[in-house]
């Protein structure tokens, strides 16, 4: 099943995607931020029988939220993809350890909200991703349960400030300028991907492919990176990982290119969504001078 976070008129709504339609679920859930309640219900079991008798609203109506509402963490990976690290100047032997940077919220929008180029520089670049979503709380996870703690998955932009993200060895700036990456719209949930590693990603901007992945080409599967990570913090529902980029980034082009105002980017995982969003534009405020 697929499900999302939207609001309709004032009100902060979960629907589901019934074939070509769109269904207000928001009675099935406890709360609008569904994944913190997601583990706990059978959706395919107790929601999807029953998905014709919720009402139906037209997509016109919506407006899409982020699918976690109060993420604890979102944590993403660098150089997962063999292909990515080698336009990286980075080895294409598996490395010991994954490499991890964070997210804050601030830095990411819903599907059909604008992400903005900046006036600190103009080197915005695409990355187009498959995020996990928590659905269940753990530390110290092993390998073999890992997926068990899954509540779904979501298309992910971790679109970055090039410049930025070059001024040290940390990444943190370069990626957490406001509003300039994306997820969702929707979750696909657990069920319904019983080998996360077959899921694939492309990338398009203004309808020009310009990425492709599968999960199957991870340095660090999925199973791998829950391990990791949950040997050093406890994941909460809610919680996001991006699991990486594959190669063909804008900054590695020759000349390198970026997004400006009035590109699209769009992100697919093949066969389940799209997540699409136009680049706009964030100006620095003036600030006055009164001693001039």
């Amino acid at each position: 099943m697929q499900l999302a976070r939207v609001t309709i008129g004032e009100k902060t709504s979960v629907v589901a995607k019934d074939g070509g339609a769109i269904r207000d679920v928001t009675a099935f859930f406890a709360s609008d931020d569904f994944v913190q309640t997601l583990a706990s219900l059978s959706v395919n079991e107790t929601l999807a029988p029953n998905l014709a008798s919720y009402p139906e609203v037209q997509p016109d109506v919506l407006t899409w939220l982020t699918p976690s509402a109060r993420p604890q963490r979102i944590l993403c990976l660098g150089f997962n993809y063999r292909a990515h690290a080698a336009e990286s100047g980075r080895a294409v032997e598996p490395p010991q350890f994954p490499t991890f940077f964070v997210r804050f919220p601030s830095s990411l929008v819903a599907h059909g909200e604008l992400i903005e180029a900046q006036s600190a520089s103009d080197s915005l670049d695409w990355e187009g991703e498959i995020a996990v979503i928590i659905g269940t709380a753990g530390r110290d996870i092993p390998r073999e349960r890992a997926l068990d703690h899954v509540a779904g998955y979501t298309a992910f932009g971790d679109d970055s400030i090039r410049h930025f993200q070059d001024h040290s060895s940390q990444s943190t700036a370069g990626k957490n300028f406001d509003r300039t990456g994306s997820y969702g719209p929707w979750v696909i949930t657990a069920d319904e991907v019983p080998r996360p590693e077959a899921l694939e990603v492309k990338t398009f901007v203004n309808n020009q492919q310009v990425q492709h992945g599968r999960l199957s080409d991870l340095f660090f599967d999925i199973p791998a990176i829950i391990e990791y990570v949950s040997s050093w913090t406890t994941l909460s529902p809610g919680d996001v990982i991006a699991t990486g980029t594959p190669s063909g980034i804008g900054y590695r082009e020759d000349p390198p290119r970026s997004l400006h105002p009035g590109d699209v980017l769009r992100i697919d995982i093949v066969d389940h969504m799209s997540l699409t969003n136009e680049v706009g534009f964030h100006a620095a405020p003036h600030t006055k001078d009164d001693n001039k």
